[in-house]
């Protein structure tokens, strides 16, 4: 006996032969029909159909637009994700629109096209699915490597997944990009997202003088130079069990690369002053803003030490390549800045326009601090694009494009995408409405691009 099918859609119609029509139409689907309200409340009951099909006038009073409204409203309550597909006649077009205000997915004028009739019903499937889809993931326990980052940039989409996939093993990873990038906030994804139960602990070889970062790092006995009153572990010991980032890692002097390289060949420590060797279970990630083989070539960083520690490098693009992102956490930190003042702020037009093409040279660290300063120094509710101090781009030069119109079409149309969600907050009516299409038309391109609509 073949196995039982989920009904995809439910096809409500009081016309008995337009219902098998209809049904006979969607036969790629699997369907369920109803005549009137009570009867389709009953089947959505059984299977929770993701998408249905309606005639607003149905029995009793099928002259009236009642029934229809009260089902629409019935579903929606139930479920605000199913794709209600209204058909109207060709006079009813009001109605038709007003259910489309009132939350359906989209409406059809009788006589049907069969083959509109299918395109309509695959799509409003196919947004179904991805709204599905993301509140899946929204549920999870936490995306770990996307638990402190926010982004809809594909590159950086794709950095995530990669830290997600590497999490659970122990390969030493290190991350390379610009200052202020978010090195530290994806190692600590990592962590979070590894199978550790020990600390995260950090430390950063550029900030600590070269006498002191060997204490830092392995730790000293009692004893073991003045002012030496007590023994104290180092941070490698202290994140047993965990992971150590060490930040920075290009500045780490010459002569801790060697005793860092025997940490990592070894897995024991040694304190200062000490005799006995210590054995430490630690994942070792790391980052840098230096270019390490310029140092290497330069016998400023050991090449043994760098192979050691790059078991996989992780690249992060600077914020100025990030499509979206900069407009997407301006958002967010100007959020986080009014809850702290307990003000409602928010940017003007020209203000979003001028931090989206803003270079960034200090990219999201930079950035944070612009807002935070215009939260503070602006007269009012709205932040204009003179509160934010910075200068107007240099527009003049242009990126090299592909030839192939299809990808140039797909990079566009991705590209003001999702400038218009960062511009809108993720408000998709608001975005649609910037990009001058329908709202159910904006959830087919973004499932098509493969645009994630969380943060």
């Amino acid at each position: 006996m073949p196995p039982h099918k989920h009904p995809q859609v439910l096809i409500v119609e009081d016309d008995l032969a337009l219902q098998k029509q209809i049904k006979w139409s969607l036969d790629r689907f699997d369907s369920v029909a109803a005549h009137d309200r009570d009867s389709a409340l009953q089947q959505w009951r059984k299977a929770a159909v993701p998408v249905v099909t309606m005639d607003l006038g149905l029995p009793p009073d099928a002259d009236s637009v009642s029934e229809g409204f009260a089902l629409l409203d019935a579903l929606l309550r139930m479920d605000a994700n199913v794709k209600v597909i209204v058909l109207s006649g060709q006079s009813d077009r009001a109605n038709a629109c007003r259910a489309v205000e009132l939350g359906a997915y989209d409406f059809l004028a009788k006589p049907l096209e069969a083959d509109l009739l299918n395109m309509t019903v695959e799509r409003a499937l196919r947004m179904y699915e991805l709204q599905a889809e993301n509140a899946r993931l929204k549920a999870m326990a936490p995306s770990e490597a996307m638990a402190g980052l926010i982004t809809r940039d594909a590159q950086m989409l794709r950095v995530c997944r990669t830290v997600e996939k590497v999490a659970p093993s122990n390969a030493t990873v290190m991350f390379l990009g610009e200052s202020g990038t978010g090195k530290e906030i994806l190692a600590q994804g990592l962590h979070t997202a590894s199978r550790r139960t020990g600390r995260f602990v950090a430390i950063n070889c550029a900030a600590i003088p070269e006498n002191l970062l060997e204490s830092e790092l392995f730790g000293y006995e009692k004893g073991a130079f003045t002012g030496a009153s007590k023994t104290t572990p180092g941070r490698i010991e202290t994140a047993d069990g965990g992971t150590l980032f060490l930040d920075e890692i290009g500045d780490l002097p010459q002569a801790l690369q060697a005793k860092l390289l025997r940490f990592l060949q070894e897995r024991k420590v040694e304190r200062l002053g000490g005799r006995q060797e210590i054995a430490v279970d630690v994942r070792v990630v790391c980052a840098t803003h230096q270019d390490l083989a310029a140092l290497i070539a330069q016998d400023r960083f050991r090449e043994d030490l760098y192979y050691r520690l790059a078991e996989i490098n992780v690249e992060i693009p600077p914020l100025r390549a990030r499509q979206g992102d900069a407009v997407l956490l301006a958002h967010a930190f100007l959020k986080r800045s009014a809850q702290e003042q307990r003000s409602a702020l928010h940017f003007s037009d020209d203000a979003l326009v001028l931090l989206e093409q803003h270079p960034w040279p200090g990219n999201v660290r930079q950035l944070l601090n612009v807002v935070r300063r215009a939260a503070i120094m602006a007269d009012g509710s709205l932040i204009r694009a003179e509160d934010l101090g910075l200068s107007a781009p240099d527009m003049s030069t242009a990126e090299d494009a592909p030839l192939d119109l299809r990808s140039v079409r797909d990079a566009a149309e991705r590209a003001a995408i999702v400038r218009a969600l960062a511009h809108a907050d993720g408000n998709i009516v608001k975005a649609a409405e910037l990009l001058g299409v329908s709202r159910p038309t904006l959830y087919d391109l973004i499932s098509r691009l493969g645009i994630r609509l969380d943060r």
